[in-house]
């Protein structure tokens, strides 16, 4: 069997040990004659998985006992929407910052339920930096203030934690979640789709603070109610039961690695050997500010960008695909989550430095 170096910005590769235990449990999971997918949400051996997925997520991500961990479906940008339904209680508007084509898409779906004020936005530097927290407009009685904390697309990372005083600061990171630890307690509201970094696609986590429960507006479906799938431990429906499960496992992979701390140091390891060469080199470069170059997805242009197909024909046949950047900034990407191991980035330098002695 061959498995390829898979560069995609998701659904994206998973550890293989998760894969290979996934692959032994298909047909009969612990003995009990049943694979996971065909388990009721409601029998005492789901339970037990779901069960120790959180405690897993809880203690990875060190989450305060005031705060609830929701398994849920609808992606990310399903929670653009349950996000401020949820969040807005009787208040008007809600403070976005405007980071990239994410960000963009929070900002528009949110518009449907409120006033948005885009507090800052780095538009005018072509979405290459994080706007500066100094220059943010903020709204003091603003229902919560939004960030995406990675822009898969753009390639820009938050490296530090914004700070809104009283009202409560959300994050999407869907892009980086568990790529590194996270001061849980000062968000209000975290959000992520699973397909990432924690599994595959059909999975939402959410942790969000317990005083914020209960404020959803009248519309809200009951499904995407917060405090409703609090109260129900996430099973108000059916939950995604087999991404849940594989979640556990790759939670499990990552304590075994170390936790987050050993994760962001593997993580800054590969994204140096990448950013170091780009650097170096005359026929590549990154169009990202050094300060907030996300390690989780790396753009690159080459030089002469008619060259492009040709660069992803050769890395393909080199077993190195989804290279190919965005369509709405070309180029090249490279997204290298938690379970892309450094050889992986490796051979992406080696055959980067053998095109451009070729074609430099």
């Amino acid at each position: 069997m061959t498995r390829v170096f898979n560069f995609s910005a998701g659904p994206a590769a998973l550890p293989e040990p998760v894969l290979r235990q996934a692959a032994d449990e298909m047909l009969d999971w612990h003995g009990s004659g049943m694979s996971v997918m065909e388990m009721s949400h409601r029998g005492k051996e789901f339970i037990s998985i779901h069960a120790e997925a959180e405690a897993l997520a809880r203690e990875l991500l060190a989450v305060p006992s005031n705060y609830k961990v929701l398994f849920l479906q609808g992606g990310a940008i399903g929670e653009n929407a349950i996000v401020p339904m949820n969040l807005l209680g009787d208040r008007p508007s809600a403070d976005y910052v405007d980071t990239g084509e994410w960000s963009k898409k929070s900002i528009k779906e949110a518009g449907k339920y409120c006033r948005v004020n885009v507090v800052a936005s780095a538009k005018d530097t072509g979405y290459t930096t994080i706007p500066k927290p100094e220059t943010w407009k903020l709204d003091p009685n603003a229902a919560f203030v939004h960030v995406c904390s990675n822009e898969t697309i753009g390639g820009v990372q938050y490296h530090f934690t914004p700070d809104t005083g009283n009202v409560p600061l959300v994050a999407d990171m869907s892009s980086d979640i568990m790529s590194r630890p996270v001061e849980v307690a000062k968000y209000g509201l975290i959000y992520a789709g699973a397909q990432k970094n924690l599994g595959p696609a059909g999975l939402t986590i959410v942790i969000v603070r317990e005083d914020l429960l209960g404020r959803a507006l009248p519309i809200t479906p009951s499904a995407f109610d917060y405090k409703l799938q609090a109260e129900a431990d996430s099973m108000l429906n059916t939950p995604p039961t087999y991404a849940i499960y594989i979640a556990g496992l790759v939670f499990r992979w990552i304590k075994a690695r170390g936790g987050l701390a050993a994760m962001a140091e593997h993580n800054q390891a590969k994204a140096a050997v990448l950013y170091d060469f780009l650097a170096a080199s005359r026929f590549y470069r990154s169009p990202v500010a050094p300060d907030c170059r996300s390690l989780m997805n790396v753009p690159f242009k080459l030089a002469d960008e008619t060259k492009d197909e040709l660069f992803l024909k050769g890395a393909q046949a080199r077993g190195m695909i989804q290279l190919k950047g965005h369509r709405s900034v070309g180029g090249m990407r490279a997204s290298i989550y938690n379970a892309m191991p450094i050889e992986g980035v490796q051979a992406l330098v080696k055959y980067m430095k053998e095109f451009e002695a070729e074609h430099g």
